[in-house]
């Protein structure tokens, strides 16, 4: 028979486990970044719409030229499509119609209120699965000094999409170096959990190189050639952004599954740190 005083501890030693993420104070040494401290975070330990002063957001998109042909429209300070709850947020994509789309879904920013040059960037997220779901964990210019895209780059820390289960992909954009002439750089790993758990995307950007993991596990390096902004816009500030997109250039390729939604991407905690 087991004493109470086992199960006691027993407990005791499970119980972290079960609890939401504790928010750090210094992200641990690491070889190739040093030592960093927490600069911005969101912990989503409150309730209702995404803090104002963290968050704002891109809407709409396809009719004002910057969207890839998707089918959602991206609405502002909706809880339907993006709402902080019991310590995660929440972005969910919908099918219903919606100023002449088909599709809702948010796309939340940090641009103006959350731009770094250089540090770690990590979310701790589980996405949404579903053919036709393109979410995605990326970072644009705030100031876009070298021109329009993709002139003054773009980094894509995680894109995932529903008909191509499991594959995380990571990408980075500039003019030397994009889909469009057909020379993008970045890599990809599988992550059979990615639906079921969280995870954490993340990427580490210094003057030489960015680089980008699932769960500290690096699967993609992409170096500074020395050749000025063409290769190398990336020494300028940059935000993040969250959403789900519906369909599109790449996300739609194999249609869209409307018997999924409505579908989520429910996010922990976003972190950044830089080096002292």
């Amino acid at each position: 028979m087991i004493q109470l005083g086992a199960i006691f501890m027993l407990i005791a030693l499970l119980a972290p486990g079960c609890n939401k993420s504790e928010k750090p104070e210094e992200y641990p040494d690491n070889p190739n970044t040093g030592e960093m401290v927490l600069v911005w975070s969101d912990e989503f330990d409150y309730n209702g719409l995404p803090d104002s002063k963290k968050w704002s957001y891109d809407t709409d998109g396809n009719a004002s030229g910057w969207g890839n042909n998707e089918s959602q429209y991206y609405t502002s300070s909706r809880l339907k499509n993006a709402e902080v709850k019991d310590g995660y947020l929440t972005i969910t994509a919908h099918r219903e119609d919606f100023e002449g789309f088909k599709y809702t879904s948010a796309r939340l920013v940090t641009r103006g209120k959350g731009d770094w040059l250089y540090g770690r960037v990590e979310v701790k997220a589980k996405l949404p699965d579903g053919r036709g779901m393109w979410p995605a964990i990326w970072m644009l210019p705030t100031d876009w000094t070298y021109g329009g895209w993709p002139a003054s780059g773009e980094i894509d820390i995680m894109e995932n999409v529903g008909y191509d289960p499991y594959k995380i992909v990571g990408t980075v954009h500039t003019e030397a170096y994009n889909h469009s002439i057909g020379t993008q750089k970045g890599a990809n790993t599988q992550v059979p959990t990615c639906y079921s758990n969280f995870h954490v995307y993340a990427m580490e950007w210094e003057p030489a190189e960015i680089r980008i993991y699932v769960d500290d596990r690096l699967y993609f390096t992409f170096r500074n050639e020395g050749t000025g902004y063409r290769v190398w816009p990336f020494d300028k500030r940059f935000h993040l952004l969250l959403n789900i997109a519906v369909g599109g250039n790449w996300g739609g390729q194999e249609g869209i599954d409307d018997t999924v939604f409505p579908r989520s991407m429910v996010v922990d905690y976003v972190r950044v740190y830089q080096k002292k």
